[in-house]
């Protein structure tokens, strides 16, 4: 029996032509004619004042870090259950995360929580659009104004996605995307920051290019370049893009597939829910999802544990997701938790992700069929 594995990252077969000519144009650094392509479908696609691709999504949050000045002991609200990235960012600036607990049906920060987390040190909130399903925006834009705060969303899941129409990551102050080989459009590591206010353009170039004007210079703006403020070397190799730009010419069509294949596990499982064995994903009407994953809310820590082993023994691979970020170490450290997180401790530990991934296809039935005969009995019936 051969292996399903979690992921196995998608060709459209156009990348190696693309790196072939990425190497004919003879330039292989950064801000090609491929990164260039790249930034423009990403304004194009979600009205974004200004996209700049980035060598991951991790160096997108980091830039955002130092474009809205954060300094230590300035406080940023997030919510525990996320990646490690979405806090090492600001950390990095010395600014100290804020932990606040998520929603119980998209595991979404909750807006609710947001205001009593705000202190007079509080600079920004950084909402995460977990599963490519958006966050409330309209409220924790509405909260920020209200306190004169900073909007950046991790959209690291959420390209192709939208809240209310509006594409994920265009409609804070500023949004990054992650193009990681786990994601729905892919580089093997690459990201991109969305700059949405135009004010902050400028500076957005400059830290990305190491904290030189060259930007400016290759325009014409000035005559040479030079160093003019802090920053790093953010931008990714034009074969990265190269190989980017094959996955967005195929962006909608790999989007439809992936929905298709989520839609089928979502039916799937309805009868299993209804008897009480899991609970699926909850998709809010006007959240357009991008079908990045697939998971299922199980008993408990045990059940998981079980599940899983029990899907490793058929050759299956599921793996669970964050461990909460205020029970790390280094959480615990630097990190202030805004209330008990008591949603995120119960969810993180009963989440189990199933396969999802472009070829899945001839494989799903046997995915289907194997959670329901694990689920409906021995130890893991409810």
């Amino acid at each position: 029996m051969s292996l399903v594995p979690f992921n196995k990252p998608y060709l459209t077969g156009k990348e190696l032509h693309n790196i072939a000519a990425a190497h004919g144009h003879g330039q292989l650094a950064g801000d090609g004619q491929f990164t260039r392509s790249c930034n423009l479908w990403l304004e194009q696609r979600t009205g974004s004042h200004k996209a700049l691709l980035t060598h991951s999504c991790t160096a997108a949050l980091e830039m955002a870090a130092i474009l809205v000045d954060l300094q230590p002991g300035d406080e940023v609200i997030m919510p525990s259950y996320t990646f490690v990235s979405t806090a090492n960012a600001f950390a990095l600036r010395g600014a100290v995360p804020v932990f606040v607990d998520i929603r119980p049906d998209t595991l979404n920060l909750d807006e609710r929580k947001i205001e009593a987390a705000i202190t007079p040190r509080t600079r920004a909130i950084a909402p995460v659009h977990y599963a490519g399903v958006g966050c409330d925006m309209d409220a924790i834009m509405a909260i920020a104004e209200r306190h004169g705060l900073l909007v950046i969303e991790d959209a690291a899941q959420g390209i192709m996605a939208t809240h209310r129409d509006r594409p994920l990551g265009a409609i804070g102050h500023l949004g990054a995307f992650s193009f990681h080989e786990t994601k729905n459009i892919i580089s093997g590591e690459g990201g991109a920051l969305l700059i949405n206010d135009p004010a902050l353009v400028e500076r957005a170039e400059i830290i990305r290019e190491k904290g030189t004007n060259r930007s400016q210079f290759f325009r014409g703006q000035v005559d040479k370049y030079t160093w003019v403020d802090i920053g790093s070397s953010y931008l990714p190799g034009e074969i990265i893009a190269a190989f980017l730009w094959a996955q967005m010419e195929e962006a909608d069509a790999i989007t439809d597939r992936r929905r298709s294949i989520w839609e089928r596990y979502h039916v799937a499982f309805e009868t299993l829910e209804r008897a009480g064995r899991l609970r699926r994903p909850v998709i809010p009407e006007h959240c357009g999802h991008n079908a990045h994953l697939y998971y299922l809310l199980l008993r408990d820590l045990d059940d998981r544990t079980a599940f899983i082993q029990a899907m490793k023994a058929e050759d299956i691979g599921c793996v669970f997701h964050y461990v909460p970020l205020h029970c790390a170490p280094q959480g615990k450290k630097i990190g202030r938790m805004a209330d008990d997180l008591a949603v995120t401790i119960d969810l993180s530990d009963r989440l189990v992700r199933l396969p999802l991934w472009l070829g899945l296809e001839e494989e799903q039935e046997r995915v289907i069929e194997t959670v329901q005969r694990v689920l409906s009995g021995g130890r893991l019936a409810c």
